[in-house]
């Protein structure tokens, strides 16, 4: 099933590079977020999709209509997907937005996939699997990171769009010293702290469920041994995410 996951990723991919080269329209939503025609023709493709490869399993996207909590909140298993992470980024044209799909099994991520289409750029994990990085053609890689040590410098990947004194304070807060600070749009931040480029990503702001999933699921799945747990719950009552720490 990864398999399939993977390439569904890459065809929603595909076609938000279509809108990409073209100038884009943009919509706002009700809570002020902006949207696309990418977002949405990524979504029909991805929904579309795991119907198909797996018709038991419901699916929440940042695209459709969340179902009410009561029907929900006794599932076990669901997909949970953001069709074009970075919309911001998106419209920028900077190329650090992606395509998110994780399966959510027991409130945490067992699999997932971020496709960084204007870059080229594959991540991937199944919790039986591992993680692993692909760059263009190239061959699919392990990747793994370590926990961070709070005693030595280090490297912080933050938002591109999203700084905050908040992370200043927790910087400042916890003692960190900072060695190097690494921009970086949508859950690529996330992947930078799976495949060791960053050391350490404080989110210090608003995020949904399905912003983070399938980065969280590259990050734990990181490890070398066991499993790093990232903190952040699934299927929650509100998808909103409180503030969290990868790479500790």
């Amino acid at each position: 099933m990864l398999k399939q996951i993977i390439e569904t990723a890459e065809q929603a991919g595909q076609v938000i590079l279509k809108f990409y080269t073209t100038d884009v329209e943009v919509i706002t939503k009700d809570d002020d977020s902006p949207l696309t025609k990418a977002d949405l023709a990524a979504h029909h493709i991805i929904v579309s999709a795991l119907k198909q490869i797996d018709p038991e399993t419901p699916v929440i996207s940042e695209e459709s209509e969340v179902p009410d909590y009561k029907e929900r909140k006794g599932w076990d298993r669901f997909w949970l997907v953001d069709p074009l992470d970075g919309t911001k980024e998106f419209i920028k044209k900077n190329g650090e937005f992606t395509v998110n799909i994780a399966l959510i099994e027991k409130g945490k991520p067992t699999l997932g996939v971020v496709y960084a289409p204007d870059k080229e750029v594959l991540y991937y994990a199944e919790e039986s699997l591992g993680s692993f990085k692909k760059d263009g053609n190239s061959k699919a890689e392990q990747i793994y990171s370590k926990a961070a040590d709070k005693s030595e410098e280090l490297s912080i990947v933050e938002s591109r769009s999203h700084g905050s004194d908040a992370l200043e304070n927790y910087l400042k807060d916890e003692g960190i010293k900072v060695k190097e600070r690494i921009k970086s749009g949508s859950s690529l931040k996330i992947c930078k702290v799976a495949d060791g480029t960053a050391d350490l990503y404080p989110r210090m702001g608003p995020t949904m469920e399905w912003d983070v999933a399938a980065g969280d699921a590259v990050y734990r799945y990181s490890a070398k041994e066991g499993v790093f747990e990232s903190g952040i719950k699934y299927n929650k009552e509100d998808l909103l995410n409180p503030n969290f720490v990868i790479g500790l």
